[in-house]
């Protein structure tokens, strides 16, 4: 088994007792990304002498003293609208192309503090919106890898790093994660501090993850889940049940499994896996109990959108003043409808995401989790999208806990991802439930080397 094929958990046991070097570790992830990148495109940024030079580093760390932490060694991709101290983060846009920040989002700082090697910038669409970048699928070169979280993803799936940071304000997160193939974590609300990341909603905006086994997104949440005083949405909430050690299968007694708009309007063939999927769980023992919601989705969406403007609106203000022809068409769209929604019309737009989160709350509450499909479809055929992100920003906009889980592939080869969704601050809950329904699929699938080398 080659180093790149480890998980995050079993790379770091393996250096804690000597059977790999976490120089080693790097060189091999780095011949990989030389192989593959050139096709893949999801480098924002890479210095390849700077990340053997922190792998030699925790390597002598070792030989007088214990682990930094938990992730002593292991290498982290980094969506680029996190800011990294001395390394450029360009938030996807040309306005950042030559900005090198003086300090680490708080994120990036508690991973240094873990112990992980800060591997390189992963692509993102412009400022994390709508815009797509040229980073590739490495399923399919002719399907859309996704977005914003584009590069984070699909290092992932390509084995070039095993963890990466993302954000999610609609879909961010989980939409490439199942367009890939891996694991897309997205946290309640809070749970992650957003401070030194570029902000595209402030009151929407959430940090998550990637990872290629529920066991990593357990041991990344552990060290991540921390209180920030310098965020003003940072979470108070206890975090002490997600500690690693405390992580386990759990298999659930009651699922609900939301129908309307999610099954109801996907792709016949996303919903027949669900079905599958479904009845397999069922056959565990399982209560499972279809959910229709009362809502009218399109309110719902159009609520979530119409904050995403105004909020996005407002943070590009004055350089969208000075030089709009600098912002990328779904970025210049976004601001410009922002700029003219009226404040009542704003309000009520909250009102809404309000009412709907406080009622979809009472409809989830008899189960432990809710799950249903992660995306519409697999991944479209189509580069000049990155998916439709309704799917997903139904429950970003209530700010709850979700992941997307790889479970299957379509007649063409192509991964199929489903959401799992608790209760706020039920991540362990969560984390545990997805272990289980991971271990009852036993997907194993990956785009091999051939095929990324092949498109």
């Amino acid at each position: 088994m080659s180093p790149h094929e480890f998980s995050a958990a079993e790379a770091a046991c393996h250096i804690r007792n000597g059977s790999l070097s976490c120089e080693d570790l790097v060189r091999d992830l780095l011949y990989r990304s030389k192989q593959l990148n050139p096709k893949l495109n999801l480098w924002a940024e890479l210095d390849t002498q700077r990340v053997i030079r922190d792998a030699q580093q925790k390597d002598q760390i070792l030989q007088t003293q214990n682990p930094d932490g938990p992730l002593h060694g292991i290498p982290v991709g980094i969506k680029d609208i996190f800011n990294t101290k001395g390394i450029k983060t360009s938030h996807g846009s040309p306005i950042y192309e030559n900005s090198i920040p003086t300090f680490d989002a708080t994120s990036v700082a508690l991973l240094k503090s873990a112990g992980a090697i800060i591997m390189g910038k992963t692509v993102t669409t412009e400022f994390a919106c709508g815009d797509p970048p040229p980073t590739v699928n490495p399923w399919n070169k002719h399907r859309t890898p996704g977005g914003s979280s584009t590069g984070s993803a699909v290092g992932v799936a390509s084995n070039i790093f095993p963890l990466a940071m993302g954000s999610q304000t609609a879909g961010s997160v989980l939409r490439p994660a199942a367009y890939n193939g891996v694991i897309g974590t997205k946290p309640t609300m809070g749970r992650i501090s957003r401070y030194g990341v570029h902000p595209v909603s402030w009151s929407v905006d959430t940090m998550g993850f990637f990872s290629r086994t529920v066991e990593d997104a357990a041991l990344l949440l552990s060290v991540l889940a921390k209180p920030d005083s310098k965020d003003q949405y940072s979470s108070y909430v206890s975090s002490e049940d997600l500690s690693f050690d405390q992580h386990f299968e759990l298999k659930p007694k009651s699922i609900g499994i939301l129908q309307s708009f999610f099954l109801e309007e996907c792709d016949p063939e996303i919903k027949s896996h669900v079905s599958a999927l479904t009845n397999l769980i069922s056959n565990e023992g399982v209560k499972v109990e279809e959910l229709n919601l009362p809502f009218d989705m399109d309110l719902i969406h159009a609520a979530h959108r119409m904050v995403m403007n105004v909020n996005g609106a407002s943070v590009h203000t004055k350089g969208f003043d000075k030089s709009p022809e600098q912002y990328a068409p779904d970025v210049r769209r976004m601001i410009e409808i922002g700029k003219l929604t009226p404040a009542t019309t704003y309000i009520k737009a909250e009102k809404v995401r309000q009412l709907y989160r406080q009622e979809l709350l009472k409809i989830i509450d008899p189960y432990e989790v809710v799950i249903t499909t992660t995306t519409k479809e697999a991944g479209p055929p189509d580069a000049s999208t990155t998916g439709d992100p309704r799917w997903q920003a139904a429950i970003t906009t209530a700010g709850l806990p979700a992941i997307s889980l790889p479970y299957g592939v379509t007649p063409d080869g192509l991964p199929l991802g489903i959401q799992i969704i608790s209760k706020p601050f039920e991540e362990k809950k969560l984390l545990s439930i997805a272990a289980w329904i991971e271990k009852l699929v036993g997907f194993k699938l990956k785009p091999t080397v051939s095929q990324l080398t092949q498109q």
